[in-house]
């Protein structure tokens, strides 16, 4: 998968370099408000990308005695910077410049020029959004394209996925800005679309900050694994029943599984340790994302001893087998 993530920032960083070059060239030319946010959401996206393939490239560290999980949480890390970056600069310069066109309305000088590199940059994001899209659907097949934003633990695919969808629709919107001004001779409605892009890119930026903030602080394994593991500790004879099967994304490709098991009561120490072991196998063969696994043998009854002294804790009463509570 991170070969995946790779190929589609690259293709959206060339394509973003190439466009932002474009829109400066012809917001130059005409005097577009909307054109000049169009290139300046271009930059942004550029910049964005140039932080993912840092992060990318940050996560693939092994682990150190300072970091034993590794580093893989890194990108969720430069995902939420992507996403702080496009409302504060994207979104921020966007509404500004349309505010100032609206305060300085001057008319666009040469449309065609506007509308020509629109075409281009439609091609060029066209083809970054088909490509992110394709990796984005390759491993989230069988669900809906929200469900699977939300399910989603590889922020490099779904922020150019985003990032490029807002772009399509702030290209669509600079169009009918550059368009609605040509028929009427009022510079206005380019102010407008100006904003209205701005708009566009403080809403994508604060769905990324939301999905970046879920994985940076821990977010568990997709619910069809934790039910396959259950599945997989329920089907051993040596086990009487899972209690806790915890999971945590410490990356987009790796899972830390935390399980909790109540074995049968006539098992040796022996036995126990085979249990674990073929447990352990037959969840890495069927699941290879999850990297470690901590299984933790214990009785039903300690386990609610725990839970009780936890609830007793909480009430701020003194735990069975402590100290009485300050």
């Amino acid at each position: 998968m991170a070969e995946g993530s790779t190929k589609v920032v690259l293709a959206a960083l060339g394509g973003n370099l190439m466009i932002a070059l474009t829109k400066f060239v012809a917001s130059a030319m005409t005097g577009s408000a909307a054109m000049f946010s169009e290139a300046i959401h271009s930059v942004v996206d550029s910049g964005n990308q140039l932080l993912l393939l840092y992060g990318i490239r940050r996560a693939r560290r092994p682990p150190t005695p300072q970091h034993p999980f590794g580093h893989g949480r890194e990108v969720y890390f430069w995902s939420f910077v992507v996403a702080v970056l496009l409302f504060g600069i994207g979104a921020g310069l966007s509404v500004y410049d349309g505010w100032h066109a609206l305060s300085n309305p001057e008319p666009v000088e040469s449309p065609w020029v506007n509308f020509a590199v629109l075409g281009f940059a439609v091609l060029f994001e066209g083809f970054s959004w088909f490509v992110a899209l394709r990796e984005f659907r390759r491993t989230q097949s069988g669900v809906g394209i929200l469900s699977a934003l939300h399910r989603s633990k590889n922020p490099s695919v779904f922020v150019v996925l985003l990032e490029d969808t807002a772009a399509l629709v702030g290209l669509l919107l600079a169009g009918i800005g550059l368009y609605l001004g040509e028929v009427t001779g009022n510079p206005i409605y380019d102010a407008y679309a100006s904003i209205a892009i701005g708009v566009v890119l403080a809403i994508v930026a604060a769905l990324l900050a939301y999905e970046s903030k879920g994985l940076l602080i821990g977010e568990s394994a997709d619910r069809r694994i934790v039910e396959g593991i259950r599945r997989i500790v329920g089907e051993e004879a040596r086990v009487k029943r899972p209690l806790d099967v915890l999971t945590m994304h410490m990356g987009p490709d790796d899972v830390l599984l935390n399980l909790s098991v109540e074995f049968q009561d006539s098992l040796n120490a022996r036995e126990v340790e085979d249990a674990v072991c073929t447990l352990e196998s037959r969840i890495r063969s069927q699941y290879p994302i999850i990297r470690r696994i901590f299984v933790e043998a214990e009785s039903l009854r300690a386990r609610r001893g725990r839970q009780e002294d936890g609830r007793q804790a909480d009430d701020g009463t003194a735990p069975a087998q402590g100290l009485p509570a300050e």
